[in-house]
C-alpha cells in the first residue's frame, strides 16, 4: 500500500481533520512530513485530544528502532484501545515489550513509545495488512467521533 493511497482512503473519512507539517509551516522542522488524524468537523484541533492516528516518516530522538530515515519507509500508527491491542499482538499493553524487530515491514506490531495508551504500528503497510489497515483506521476515526459527541453533549 503505497503512503499516498492510504492518505487517500483516510482523507476520505467523514469529519477528519489532517495536520500535515511542511517547511515554513508554525511546526517544528522535526514534524514536516509527517501527518495527523482527528475527528473535528469543525476544521479545529481539537484541544484536549490526540490524534487516533499518525503517519511518521522519519526517525526521532526517542523512536528510531523502526529505522525511519532511509527513502521511502514510513510508520502508520493507530489508537486501538487496550482490548485490540491485546487481539492484534497478543501482549498486555501495560506489560513490558516483548523483543523484536521492529524494522520489519507489514505486519503489526506495538508502538515503540505508545504501547501503554493502546496504540499499534505497521511499517510500511503493504498486502498482507492493507485490509488491517483500513479497518483500524476506520475504527479510530469512529472512537473519535463518539469521544467528541459525548464531549458535545456534556458541554453542549
Amino acid at each position: 500500500m503505497s503512503m499516498d493511497r492510504l492518505l487517500d482512503t483516510i482523507r476520505a473519512f467523514d469529519g477528519v481533520l489532517e495536520l500535515a507539517p511542511a517547511a515554513g509551516s508554525a511546526f517544528p522542522e522535526i514534524a514536516w512530513g509527517d501527518h495527523f488524524f482527528y475527528y473535528a468537523p469543525d476544521g479545529q484541533v481539537p484541544q484536549r485530544e490526540q490524534p487516533y492516528a499518525t503517519i511518521v516518516t522519519k526517525n526521532y530522538p526517542d523512536d528510531d528502532e523502526c529505522d525511519l530515515d532511509p527513502p521511502g519507509r514510513w510508520r502508520l500508527n493507530i489508537h486501538v484501545g487496550a482490548a485490540a491491542f491485546v487481539e492484534l499482538t497478543g501482549e498486555d499493553p501495560r506489560a513490558a515489550a516483548t523483543p523484536r524487530d521492529r524494522t520489519a515491514t507489514d505486519v503489526v506490531f506495538p508502538h515503540p513509545l505508545y504501547r501503554t495508551q493502546g496504540w499499534v504500528s505497521i511499517v510500511d503497510p503493504g498486502p498482507r495488512t492493507h485490509d488491517l489497515a483500513v479497518r483500524l483506521l476506520r475504527q479510530a476515526h469512529e472512537a473519535a467521533r463518539r469521544r467528541s459527541h459525548r464531549r458535545s453533549a456534556r458541554h453542549g
